[in-house]
């Protein structure tokens, strides 16, 4: 009797097919995950042989750093305390060892090791490269990531749990890879925030939430409150250290630490608190603690930073900020009360104009006409729909500036009045070092030797690339009668400040009524200028019945390091009467007896270069000094108006041409060689109605 036969199995057999059996099922899915495995493992050795420092001295061996001419170091230079006021250099934003993603690169550089290197002693970098200031500073904030404080502090402790030993073990060990996981899992996900019919480049309000607890303080831990306690030992022994190594006169330490709260994309809403005072807070204030608003971080900073306590807050990044800085709303979805730009105007003093990641003066094309707007930019314009990884128009400070004009009509006063100050954001412990040839990168061993500073990892995109993205950062300036914490601080407060791209070019820009054009023939100019106007950062009110333009006095002295100058422009942003903001950019003085074109603005270009085989600038071009006084043909003494001063000097070599120097290799054709270093003032505001 024959057997019986299922209708769905006979079909399969009356076609051919066979009938797959569940062994055969397993050992697919098995291989395929054996093949992943191998795939992914694969992947993550080619990422630590590029990146480990213990494989690091292979690839030193292939660079030859005599090959690249140094500077000899200078000594640093002590200042007598002067009325008219000395300008001081330092630095506002570097990580140590103390900060987990230096730790992942392979720094092993301490809060110690930095205070030393801002005095001028050798280190070497996680890849093994020396590093050294050819000029000390004169101040320094150390600014590790307050989001790990308390995280490892118990690492080093008997009778750790398996699960402590185990992140422990993770986030003391150098991995890239571990790196770019834990950066995916604390930024929230991206999200369609855009309609169809937002322009591109127009920031979307959306909500966002904060990120949990790091797993080191989970309950198998011993809980958020051990991480608390252990965070609140950390921030105590960041302050002891900067009162340990402050010398008044030589070097001015400030406590400080960077609130890091992530976006998507790789974005950045990061800033560093600095202090001054002598009963500062006892816990450092934590994207942990109050997410990514900003507001709340200052409401918790005013009720724990009280008597004999003073901070500033100071952005970077905006340009990886994805329109979020200067809109009108929060990190988590909030829109600014007239209280909360109150706060950002009484704490929000300067702003990191440029640092390793970018420039964020401006953007060409978002905003801003103006040619110069395109140095070491690292995002392109938005496209319809683009949500992140591109240049917004809230994302950078002359946007900022003009919004702020706007608010003061509609406010009556100005929340985005600040200055300009620059920053490396270095992860190695070497605060200053922003010059072009003693650049190591700012990622430890997964930027250094030079040659990893060539590789870039698959897939990435070119606005996180160290070759093509990074630049070799740059230097805060302050204007003050003397090195010391109250001096200095005061100087950020007033925004007596202002930015270089790492040169140490010096600039000194007044306004007022007080004084004439002719004061440059004075052979003692400044105080004649000090007295009859504001310097950078100040509000000028016109006075009475005057609808005459003030004079605008500069002077510009280049660094004897580093190349002459050749111009210096002004920037001027307004609010018209339909309340309309607008901006323009005039060369006002020009090197090498040229005068401005008028039908152009701008200087004749003086054609200064430079040997790209070593790096020599050409002599007889430029200047070493350029002092000149300026009067707004435009002026209109009832609008709003700001002005600032941005110094052009000649080209020199980018850092990636001074490796392709050590490695003997050719110049990489998608990055410039050459750049053409500069120095931003704070603004000047003309403020019809003071407030």
């Amino acid at each position: 009797m024959p057997q019986a036969v299922r209708t769905g199995d006979s079909q399969r057999i009356a076609s051919g097919v066979k009938v797959p059996t569940m062994k055969k099922v397993l050992v697919a899915f098995a291989f395929l995950l054996f093949s992943l495995a191998v795939f992914f493992g694969w992947k993550t050795l080619v990422l630590y042989r590029a990146t480990a420092p213990n494989t690091a001295a292979l690839d030193y061996a292939l660079q030859d750093d005599s090959l690249v001419s140094l500077p000899a170091q200078e000594l640093n230079r002590y200042h007598a305390p002067n009325a008219l006021k000395n300008a001081y250099w330092g630095e506002l934003h570097i990580h140590t060892v103390e900060s987990l993603d230096a730790v992942l690169f392979g720094t092993r550089a301490t809060i110690e090791d930095a205070y030393r290197f801002a005095r001028g002693e050798t280190l070497r970098s996680a890849g093994g490269e020396r590093m050294q200031l050819a000029r000390p500073l004169d101040f320094v904030a150390i600014t590790d990531h307050a989001e790990g404080f308390g995280a490892r502090t118990r690492c080093g402790d008997e009778g750790l749990s398996l699960h402590e030993r185990i992140n422990c073990g993770f986030m003391q060990t150098p991995n890239a890879a571990l790196f770019l996981v834990l950066r995916r899992l604390s930024r929230p996900p991206e999200a369609d925030f855009l309609r169809g019919d937002d322009p591109p480049g127009v920031y979307r309000n959306r909500e966002r939430t904060r990120s949990g607890a790091l797993p080191i303080c989970s309950p198998a831990s011993g809980g958020t409150d051990r991480c608390w306690r252990d965070g609140i030992a950390d921030w105590s022994r960041y302050k002891e250290l900067a009162d340990r190594y402050y010398e008044p006169g030589v070097l001015t330490t400030f406590a400080a630490y960077e609130f890091s709260p992530g976006l998507e994309g790789g974005g950045k809403h990061h800033r560093n608190v600095v202090f001054n005072g002598s009963h500062l807070p006892e816990r450092a204030i934590s994207s942990l603690d109050v997410g990514g608003n900003a507001i709340d971080l200052w409401r918790g900073l005013e009720e724990t930073c009280a008597e004999e306590c003073d901070f500033i807050t100071i952005p970077h990044n905006m340009n990886k900020g994805w329109g979020l800085f200067y809109s009108p709303h929060t990190w988590d979805g909030r829109t600014y009360q007239p209280d909360d730009w109150r706060l950002r105007m009484r704490y929000e003093r300067l702003a990191e104009i440029y640092q390793v990641k970018g420039a964020s003066e401006c953007a060409l094309g978002v905003g801003s006409t103006d040619e110069e707007c395109s140095f070491s930019q690292v995002l392109q314009p938005c496209e319809p729909g683009q949500k992140t990884g591109c240049a917004f128009e809230t994302s950078f400070s002359r946007q900022g500036l003009k919004a702020g004009l706007a608010l003061k009509r509609e406010l009556g006063f100005n929340p985005l009045a600040f200055g300009m100050v620059a920053a490396t954001d270095g992860h190695n412990g070497n605060p200053g070092d922003a010059e072009e040839w003693d650049f190591t990168g700012k990622l430890g061993a997964a930027a250094s030797p030079a040659i990893r500073r060539f590789r870039n990892v698959a897939n990435q995109p070119d606005y996180q690339a160290v070759l093509t993205s990074h630049t070799g950062g740059g230097l805060a300036a302050v204007w003050a009668e003397e090195n010391t914490r109250d001096a200095i601080f005061a100087g950020m407060k007033r925004r007596e400040a202002y930015a270089t791209s790492g040169p140490r070019i010096t600039l000194r820009f007044f306004a007022g009524w007080g004084f004439e054009q002719t004061v440059v023939d004075l052979r003692a100019p400044l105080g004649v200028v000090t007295e009859g106007g504001v310097p950078m950062g100040g509000v000028l009110t016109p006075p009475p019945g005057e609808t005459q333009s003030p004079t605008f006095f500069v002077w510009a002295a280049a660094d004897p390091l580093s190349a002459p100058l050749q111009r210096v422009q002004v920037v001027k942003g307004w609010i018209d009467d339909a309340r309309a903001t607008h901006e323009e950019v005039r060369d006002v003085i020009c090197s090498d007896g040229f005068a401005v074109d008028p039908a152009t603005g701008r200087c004749p270009d003086n054609r200064a270069g430079v040997e790209l085989a070593t790096c020599q600038i050409t002599s007889g071009q430029g200047a070493g000094e350029l002092m000149g006084t300026w009067k707004d043909p435009m002026f209109d003494e009832g609008e709003g108006a700001f002005y600032y001063v941005r110094v052009l000097q000649n080209p020199t070599c980018r850092w990636s041409t001074y490796d392709a120097i050590r490695l003997r290799e050719e110049i990489d054709p998608s990055v410039p060689a050459t750049i053409q270093e500069r120095a931003w003032s704070s603004p000047i505001w003309i403020d019809p109605v003071s407030g």
